[in-house]
């Protein structure tokens, strides 16, 4: 072709279009974000609100659903959940994958205005927060301190006051959650007794608290307009409003008497501190007490970039900490992130010497390998050009496909020095070989191109966390083979006519260097073996492209097995991997004080650091692990792992999981715990496996959700493909139930009213104003002092006010019972709901373990109750079987380019009959090593489609040129192709097979991944290229032979009105 013959006159044109594309990638690289995978966890949207004392149904029926009512259905949303717990509601609204999360939330922000008129005043008092921020934890923070004098609340409120707001101004963070400390509070105590004994009710406190701290605009002296005389100067004038101290506070005037002139002050009836918002969550860190600062990522923001400048603000702050405070990071799934990335990149470095070494050993000369080497990096350096272009980051998927593109951009290199070689043996000068291999194999070289291409266009459509992964790889190596096919038809052919010397006849000189003696030798009976293989490989395909008769029976045969493979393998979504961290979940019998939680959480710690291959524990008492909510009754454990390096398989963290299950369980009989590993993708749940929400959806009662849910507990536990299946949900949570006699308060004069405002100040606590501290702003919150209300009968002992000024105890307007209900209330698409999570058993399939808890859910969950999967699950089922559909499209898009390029319809069947033998071969891999077809697999298989039909078309590109060039018959055209370009055939699947083989035994971080992706493409390649050399001939010949007979049919038909058409001919 002209175009490359320009080229090979101009040497150095063809190396400035090379210069060119590696130095723009080259400038690209160091701009691409550095991420595990690229953004495929859905935005999300919070909605956060707070209503002291209210239960969690009392939040779940009068907050959440309200909000959730009002939000449900925005734009672009998956689903919505709420978790409502004492006093707590957070709302969590996912969308699809790609909604700009900015308009989102405007528009969740908009309807929750909407709902706010029908929230409880106090919920709208204290505000309604929407925020942009996933699910998980990016990392935790914790401070500790060694000074006695400072105690965990200073700690808390310096972590709040310093650190926070510092961490929430960083690009990529989303929020940060304080446990086991929080904001400064004035916290009022007050003694319900005295405050009965001076004939004072809880309302009248908090009232007159509101109405003597309070902000005041005092004005100025001296403003115009101005009166009789002009005043000299103009002075603001400045009320004492806001009280500051707890002196302060303690002497506000609250009752006076009008007879005696008798003043009560708040410190009559009232204990008043500067404490703590919040006493629900305790934090110990390696034994030591302590405060967590829990970072959560921004929807869509680069998790390594933001946990950089995270850990770069604290280390600068930490120059600024009061002697004795100290930070430490024992919960950072980040580094997972880095070592995996950076576990990959030294992956792709291996992949491309070992496919360097391929090529050495088939081109045995310096020169000769140089030039396919070359194309190496021109090709995938130029690919971070596209990736900047496109948003794109670098991430293990975009690594992964740089790792199979390696053995691919040498392909065609390959393919143009073997054949300059070929015809330089038969006397051409290097010039002239370039030229006429140009003119043979330019055509086969752009009809490899486009098919690579054509493999990944239908992925461009596949929608979801799939469709994500699928561009990663589809622009990754369509960008390689581009920038590839650029090279193999300039630069190569170029650079071979420039670098390789003429052939000589005769004998050649021995070496004196005896490595390059040896090397000389050890080459000659490699290409002597070579030529016998060649020869018998000839003999073996002319005895075969006979027998096409048999040859299709035996194709129907491996087509069968094919078919049965696929689809007894077990299918799966992403797989579980080994993070470096696990999550322990400890619950004790519902009602448990924290305490008691504490106790228990203390002895776990003791548990689980005394075991192999466990470098750090967090402990969190209050916090439930399952769903990061707070519970008196609950703990969690972040448990930090030694690193990849010191662990061997019997020490990975699924191992570890089972092991410190276990001795949780032993150790800790009173309470229920075990260990669960983290998300696979961050931000899809809280931790690995699967999520059932089952649903109330027939308007049963909390009791019955909860014996539904039993009853799948029950029916998984004797399922042996399932595992760890479990819920947190229970209507056991001890409390009191309170039955104001309404009837019989008005009687005795009190407005029921007055009862409701005296449990919900003195039990719940209120929320009076804000005070001024250290320049900020901080809340005033009432409540009884703790000995007031720890046991059931201090509620009756409590009193209000009758209308004839009595004081009138609770205990003579309502009667109180033990009760009991659910701690945590979770709602799932507007119905109550329960999380069911669990994990697939050892060797079952993720796909099998959703497929097992459908088919329990039919025949287990009574009428009126319906269920349906969230998180990882959500995705799994959201993908369905679109890997099918990607497959055949595919497949379609490939002949489509065939039919076009050869300009017939028979033609592409011999390419394309050989795509189904890649995908056995992948299977079979996949099932001898014990793994499931996952979305990796699945990527794999796409990637073998597009090397299947590179190796047919060399054959049939050839064997086409047999035919119509040197006159050959069909039969002697297929075996000639196939004999001739074995060589190139093997050179290249070994450059592929070789490229990818340290996927397949990856180990350390990620290798989970690695090696699903390596083992099927590797297997999947050697089938490519065992079934491709044995069947492409066979399939040519047939092809021919069909071609033929549509002319003949043509012909017969005597349509002689414009003859033959170009496909006709074929």
């Amino acid at each position: 072709m002209n175009f490359s013959r320009f080229f090979v006159d101009r040497p150095i044109f063809a190396a400035v279009i090379a210069i060119f594309i590696t130095l723009i990638g080259a400038f690209a690289y160091p701009q691409l974000p550095l991420a595990q995978y690229p953004d495929i966890a859905p935005p999300t949207i919070s909605i956060s609100a707070a209503y002291p004392g209210a239960s969690s149904e009392t939040m779940a029926e009068t907050v959440a659903a309200t909000l959730e009512q009002e939000i449900n259905g925005v734009e672009n949303m998956l689903y919505i959940q709420s978790s409502s717990t004492q006093g707590q509601a957070q709302i969590t609204v996912t969308f699809e994958p790609g909604t700009d999360l900015d308009a989102a939330q405007v528009l969740v922000q908009n309807r929750v205005a909407l709902a706010e008129p029908r929230l409880p005043e106090q919920v709208r008092q204290i505000g309604v927060q929407v925020n942009k921020q996933e699910t998980g934890f990016l990392m935790i923070v914790a401070l500790t301190s060694t000074d006695p004098a400072i105690d965990i609340d200073y700690v808390g409120n310096y972590a709040n006051s310093n650190l926070r707001d510092r961490l929430l101004r960083l690009q990529g963070v989303g929020g940060v959650q304080i446990f086991g400390g929080g904001f400064y509070s004035m916290r009022v105590w007050i003694d319900p007794d005295k405050a009965a004994a001076r004939n004072l009710t809880a309302s009248e406190i908090v009232a007159a608290l509101q109405r003597q701290n309070v902000q005041v605009a005092g004005g100025s002296v001296g403003a115009p307009p101005y009166g009789k005389g002009n005043p000299a100067f103009e002075l603001p004038v400045d009320v004492q409003g806001r009280l500051v101290t707890p002196e302060e506070f303690s002497n506000v005037v609250i009752k006076t008497d009008t007879q005696n002139g008798a003043i009560t002050r708040l410190r009559d009836v009232a204990r008043v501190e500067l404490g703590s918002q919040d006493y629900g969550v305790r934090g110990v860190f390696n034994g030591q007490p302590g405060v967590g600062m829990a970072v959560i990522q921004q929807p869509g923001a680069n998790a390594l970039d933001a946990a950089q400048l995270v850990l770069d603000e604290i280390e600068a702050a930490s120059a600024e900490f009061p002697p004795g405070l100290e930070y430490q990071i024992p919960f950072n799934p980040t580094e997972y992130v880095q070592a995996s990335v950076t576990a990959v990149q030294e992956t792709l470095i291996e992949a491309v010497v070992l496919v360097m070494l391929v090529v050495m050993v088939f081109l045995q000369t310096w020169r000769a390998a140089i030039i396919p080497i070359i194309a190496i990096p021109v090709s995938l350096v130029g690919t971070f050009a596209v990736q900047l272009a496109l948003g794109f980051s670098i991430n293990s998927l975009s690594l992964f496909a740089l790792v199979l593109a390696v053995g691919i951009v040498v392909d065609d290199a390959i393919v143009v020095v073997e054949a300059i070689e070929k015809h330089m043996r038969e006397g051409l000068s290097p010039r002239e070989a370039a030229h006429r291999t140009m003119d043979e194999v330019s055509g086969a070289l752009i009809a490899i191109g486009l098919v690579l291409v054509a493999v990944f266009i239908p992925t461009a459509f596949v929608p979801g966390i799939p469709g994500i992964f699928y561009r990663q790889f589809a622009v990754t190596i369509a960008s390689a083979t581009v920038f590839s096919l650029l090279t193999s038809l300039t630069l190569s052919p170029a650079l071979a006519a420039l670098l390789l010397k003429p052939h000589r006849e005769g004998h050649h000189e021995e070496p004196k260097n005896p490595i390059l003696r040896f090397g000389r030798r050890a080459a000659d009976k490699f290409n002597a073996g070579f030529d016998k293989l060649s020869d018998r490989y000839g003999r073996t395909t002319s005895s075969l492209v006979r027998k096409t008769g048999l040859m299709l029976v035996i194709y129907a045969v491996l087509l069968a097995l094919t078919g049965w493979r696929l689809t007894d393998t077990p299918t799966g979504f992403i797989p579980d991997q080994d993070q470096g961290v696990l999550i322990g979940v400890v619950q004790l019998p519902p009602g448990a004080s924290l305490d008691r939680t504490s106790e228990v959480l203390a002895r776990a710690q003791q548990v689980v650091s005394g075991m192999d291959g466990v470098a750090s524990i967090a402990t969190f008492a209050g916090l439930d692990g399952a769903s990061f909510s707070q519970s008196s009754n609950a703990g969690t454990m972040f448990i930090r792992l030694d690193d990849w390096e010191e662990r061997g398989s019997e020490l990975s963290a699924a191992a570890l999981s089972g092991q410190l299950s276990g001795a949780m369980a032993a150790a800790l009989p009173e309470a229920n715990a075990f260990v669960i590993a983290p998300p696979a993708v961050p931000g899809l749940g809280t931790g690995n496996g699967f999520t059932m929400m089952i649903q109330a959806a027939g308007g049963q009662s909390y009791h019955e959700l909860e014996q539904a849910t039993g009853a799948m507990m029950g029916a998984a536990a004797q399922d042996k493909q399932v595992q760890q299946v479990f819920s947190l949900f229970n209507t056991g949570s001890p409390r009191i139930f309170a039955d104001v006699d309404r009837d019989k308060a008005q009687i005795l004069g009190v407005d029921p009213s007055q009862v409701y405002a005296a449990l919900g100040t003195y039990l719940a606590s209120t929320y009076v104003n804000d005070f001024n501290f250290l320049g900020r702003t901080f809340r005033v919150t009432a409540q009884a002092e703790p000995s007031a209300r720890s046991r059931l009968e201090d509620v009756g002992r409590l009193q209000v006010r009758s209308t004839s000024g009595e004081m009138v105890p609770l205990s003579s307007l309502a009667t109180f019972r033990d009760d009991s209900g659910p701690a945590r209330v979770v709602r799932y698409n507007l119905f109550p709901a329960v999380e069911l999570q669990g994990q697939a058993a050892p060797g079952v399939s993720s796909g099998q373990a959703l497929t097992v808890m459908e088919d329990m859910a039919a025949t287990t969950l009574p009428s009126g109750f319906a269920y349906e999967w969230t998180g990882l699950a959500y995705q799994e089922k959201a993908a369905g079987s679109g890997a099918v559909l990607i497959f055949l499209l595919a497949v379609v898009f490939v002949f489509l380019v065939l039919a076009a390029q050869y300009e017939s319809l028979p033609l592409p069947l011999a390419v394309i009959l050989i795509v189904p033998m890649c995908l056995l071969a992948a299977m079979i891999g996949v099932n001898l090593r014990g793994m499931d077809n996952n979305i990796l697999t699945q990527v794999g298989l796409v990637v073998l489609i597009a090397l299947a039909a590179k190796n047919a078309i060399l054959i049939v590109e050839f064997a086409k040129q047999g035919e119509e060039e040197e006159g050959m018959n069909t039969f002697d055209a297929a075996v000639h192709a196939a004999r001739s370009r074995l060589r190139p055939i093997l050179m290249t699947s070994f450059a592929f097979i070789f490229g990818v083989i340290p996927l397949a035994i990856a180990s350390g971080p990620g290798q989970e991944m690695r090696q699903a992706l390596g083992t099927a493409v590797t297997f999947g390649m050697l089938g490519v290229t065992v079934f491709g050399l044995i069947f492409t001939p066979v399939f040519y010949v047939v092809c021919r032979h069909l071609g033929d007979r549509a002319k003949a049919w043509a012909k017969r038909r005597g349509d002689g009105k414009g003859g033959e058409t170009p496909a006709e001919a074929q």
